[in-house]
């Protein structure tokens, strides 16, 4: 008898075990897929993003300067300056830097604006 009472006892303690385990792996997939997939599906970020892109899009215009020529001076491609300024990416900090010395603005000023 204790022994058909341990082996029940033991059935019904893996299978609550079981349970737990995939309410914990359901658990951390939603947060991994929300961790992973925030910077696409958060339209914070994508609103910061464009008008950065923005931003640095009327600076360069307003200056009449190319993206080539912004592309030689911060000793990056043509191809990056217009990501930037389409919003496919963002120049790093020492490119905001840089992007700020070339158009005589300080950073602050340079960022003025983003994401408001």
């Amino acid at each position: 008898m204790r022994f058909l009472l341990f082996q029940w006892f033991n059935i019904i303690l893996f299978i609550l075990l079981v349970i737990a385990f995939f309410r914990f792996m359901r658990l951390l997939y939603r947060a991994l897929k929300k961790y992973v997939g925030e910077d696409k599906s958060n339209p914070e970020v994508a609103a910061v993003r464009v008008s950065l892109a923005q931003r640095l899009k009327s600076l360069r215009m307003e200056r009449n300067l190319t993206q080539e020529f912004v592309a030689e001076s911060l000793n990056v491609s043509r191809q990056a300056v217009s990501k930037w300024e389409n919003g496919t990416s963002d120049p790093n900090t020492s490119n905001l830097f840089a992007l700020a010395k070339l158009y005589s603005i300080s950073v602050e000023e340079l960022l003025r604006g983003v994401g408001e």
